[in-house]
C-alpha cells in the first residue's frame, strides 16, 4: 500500500511546487505595468462575501484593475475584500465582493481600517479574473487618510 501512495504523493508535491514556482517566476518577469505585490491572505478569508461596495463610511478605497502585460483595464474582475470592524475584530459585516467596471475601476467604502493585534490597519484583497493569476494582497492606508488609491495589477496566466 505504501509503495502505491509514494508516486501519488510525489506527483502532488511536484504540482504544488510547480504551481508556486510558476507564480513566483511570473511575478519576477518584466511587465510594462508592475504587478501588485502579493501579501498574506491571513486566516480570516471566507469565500462568497455579499456583493456590495460599502460596509461603512469614513474611508474610500479606489483604483483600477489592470493587466500587467499592457496596462489595459480588466473588466469584471472579482474583488473580494475583508477587514476588521471598528472594534478590531473580523466579521461578516466587514466582508464584500465587487466587480471592476468597464474601464477597470473599482471603489469600496468602509470605516477607517483598524489595527488587528499588533498589525497596522489594513484591508485584505483577493482578485480573480479569467485569463489572470489570482492576486492576494493587502492595502495599508496612510495614517489619518480618508481615502486610498490602490491599483490592482494582475499577471496574465499565459505569458
Amino acid at each position: 500500500m505504501r509503495k502505491r501512495l509514494i508516486p501519488h504523493i510525489s506527483l502532488a508535491l511536484f504540482l504544488i511546487f510547480w504551481g508556486c514556482s510558476s507564480a513566483a517566476a511570473a511575478a519576477n518577469q518584466s511587465f510594462p505595468c508592475v504587478p501588485t505585490a502579493e501579501d498574506e491572505m491571513g486566516p480570516f478569508y471566507r469565500p462568497d462575501a455579499p456583493y456590495r461596495t460599502s460596509v461603512g463610511t469614513g474611508y474610500l478605497l479606489f483604483g483600477m484593475v489592470k493587466s500587467a502585460a499592457d496596462c489595459s483595464p480588466v473588466v469584471n474582475a472579482r474583488i473580494e475584500l475583508w477587514m476588521t470592524g471598528p472594534d478590531g475584530r473580523y466579521g461578516d459585516a466587514w466582508r464584500a465582493t465587487l466587480l471592476s467596471a468597464e474601464n477597470g475601476s473599482y471603489h469600496f467604502t468602509s470605516h477607517p481600517p483598524t489595527e488587528f493585534g499588533s498589525r497596522r490597519p489594513h484591508i485584505h484583497i483577493r482578485v480573480t479574473a479569467p485569463g489572470f493569476l489570482p492576486l492576494v494582497t493587502q492595502h495599508y492606508p496612510l495614517e489619518a487618510a480618508g481615502e486610498g488609491f490602490f491599483d490592482l495589477v494582475l499577471i496574465p496566466a499565459q505569458h
